[in-house]
């Protein structure tokens, strides 16, 4: 719970913190991290990235080895848990109501004018991790509240961490980890009715880029 107090100078304080949990994290698993295509990341504008979930390593990977700010989107149960919750909101984690359709979107809107202000997010696009290592159909949400902050997408994937820690597992196994971030695809003069092409198109350099990586584990 470091990140409560350290919340009150800066969302920005916390994600440094965060950045050294995933470095030490990573190194006390003995876990190698390779980072491609930083080049490709917007430095003057807010971004949705969207990151393939194979693992409970995938979020230290993450914090250790992206170059930027950034902030996670959650389900809004999280937020109800105390102090826990009060950290997450004051660490600027941005809270997703599925409990019903009309919640869902109300929370999305919400989620797409924080983008629009600045803020640049984490999506898991499988909602969970993968149970086989392959990688899983990718659900709307996050895809939807890029095109409504018109904010541009960058597909982001992680290989080799299902290797390292599978789910159900308690056992790690040290490994190379490489993270690889695809050129931004624009969402600019894109409706919600573009949301299946878009999600198509930020697939394919991840699937590309994992393929074959389950048979290796």
């Amino acid at each position: 719970m470091f990140a409560l107090p350290l919340s009150l100078f800066g969302q920005n304080h916390v994600h440094r913190l965060g950045i050294l949990w995933g470095r030490s994290a990573l190194l006390l698993a003995g876990l190698k991290i390779n980072v491609l295509g930083a080049e490709n990341i917007p430095r003057d504008r807010s971004v949705v990235y969207i990151v393939n979930h194979s693992s409970n390593f995938d979020i230290p990977i993450l914090y250790a080895g992206l170059p930027l700010q950034f902030r996670w989107l959650a389900k809004k149960e999280l937020f109800d848990i105390p102090l826990f919750g009060l950290a997450m909101r004051r660490c600027g984690y941005i809270p997703i109501d599925r409990s019903d359709r009309r919640k869902a979107m109300q929370s999305m809107n919400e989620a797409a004018q924080q983008i629009s202000h600045g803020a640049s997010v984490i999506v898991f696009p499988e909602g969970t991790r993968t149970v086989d290592g392959q990688l899983q159909e990718f659900k709307k949400g996050g895809f939807l509240i890029a095109v409504k902050a018109k904010a541009p997408v960058v597909p982001v994937a992680i290989k080799g961490s299902f290797a390292v820690m599978a789910k159900n597992s308690i056992r790690i196994n040290r490994g190379d980890i490489e993270v690889e971030i695809f050129p931004p695809l624009e969402t600019a003069g894109m409706k919600s009715a573009d949301t299946e092409q878009l999600m198509a198109a930020v697939r394919q350099p991840i699937a590309a880029k994992l393929e074959g990586s389950a048979c290796d584990n």
